[in-house]
């Protein structure tokens, strides 16, 4: 009997797995170690005696992902800001140069999948492989895919297809926090100040960046959204839906739709807020319009439920009944 661990994902899955020769067959089983959850990642920061409020434990996740490694790095007598300074912007950074070295260590040939890796951060959205090939210049082969199947091995990156769209329309999106913060705030970066997060705490680029993080980690909590839905053993999948609009039409965004088999859409409004989220008069003119437009789009024995993830819940006023459900990030902490 063999055993063969380690994070080297693309060797292991080229090697071992998809092995066609004297190995093919005799593969007896695999385990997968996922990255941690919200609630397992507070269990690791409880356990080193780091008692932060679940609000900055998201906001660590939207930064390190769920890698117990890079918590343990983490100063009890710190808040969240003191400690990502510590770790990514001081002189002795121990994450500074973590990214490249994290490549080094999973891929053979890294310059390529971090240049994948690179391209597929600019759009939130993902890309289709045939935009990736046509914008990256490469040919298509498998070397392509070969990376992108490493990728998504590593938990790098997910695929999906958009609401309305085929198979042949699947996108490929960057889903991993630690590579999609490295790549905004630090890659190609000069002159950052040692304290730049503290510095930068409440600036307009971080609270952007925020609410684009948060959708991230709601990605990666599917299963407890569907628990907190009550749909846990209701067949279902998931994805994101981006209409471009025309001279006629404004353009739409809808963060997250959950297409389920008992003929319900929810249709996910992701908010991060550092309190109750209130609906204003356009932004509830806007969810009914989008309400409106998906109800064009499904089957007509199908309904939409317009549903709420965020922080602190909901404030209640003329205009909460926009959404007839709201998930917090107390759920969003369940176990699994």
């Amino acid at each position: 009997m063999v055993i063969v661990c380690g994070s080297a994902n693309s060797w292991i899955v080229n090697t071992l797995i998809n092995n066609h020769g004297g190995l093919y067959g005799r593969l007896t089983h695999e385990i997968k170690l996922y990255p941690f959850n919200l609630s397992e990642c507070e269990a690791v920061l409880k356990d080193s005696g780091i008692t932060y409020s679940r609000y900055d434990i998201a906001q660590c996740y939207m930064i390190l992902g769920g890698i117990p490694y890079y918590y343990s790095f983490f100063r009890p007598d710190y808040s969240v800001a003191q400690n990502i300074d510590m770790l990514f912007f001081s002189k002795q950074a121990k994450l500074k140069g973590e990214y490249r070295r994290l490549f080094k260590s999973l891929f053979r040939n890294p310059d390529y999948p971090m240049d994948l890796t690179t391209h597929l951060a600019v759009k939130r959205s993902g890309f289709t492989r045939k935009e990736l090939l046509e914008e990256l210049k490469l040919k298509d082969g498998s070397v392509f895919k070969d990376a992108l199947d490493a990728l998504m091995a590593s938990d790098f990156v997910e695929k999906y297809v958009p609401f309305g769209k085929g198979s042949r329309e699947t996108v490929y999106k960057l889903t991993d926090p630690f590579c999609l913060f490295y790549l905004h705030f630090i890659n190609d970066k000069t002159g950052l100040d040692e304290d730049f997060w503290q510095k930068n705490l409440n600036s307009q680029s971080i609270n952007v960046w925020r609410g684009f993080a948060f959708e991230n980690v709601c990605f990666n909590h599917i299963k407890q959204i569907k628990r907190a839905l009550e749909i846990g053993g209701v067949s279902s999948k998931q994805s994101a839906w981006i209409s471009p609009g025309d001279g006629k039409q404004t353009g739409t965004q809808i963060d997250l739709i959950i297409e389920r088999r008992d003929n319900v859409f929810n249709m996910c409004e992701i908010k991060f807020y550092n309190k109750s989220f209130s609906v204003s008069k356009s932004y509830y003119e806007k969810v009914l319009g989008r309400i409106e437009l998906l109800g064009e789009m499904i089957p007509s024995n199908a309904t939409v439920h317009s549903t709420l993830i965020t922080t602190f819940g909901l404030t209640r006023n003329e205009y909460s009944g926009a959404f007839v459900k709201v998930i917090t990030l107390d759920d969003l902490f369940c176990r699994e």
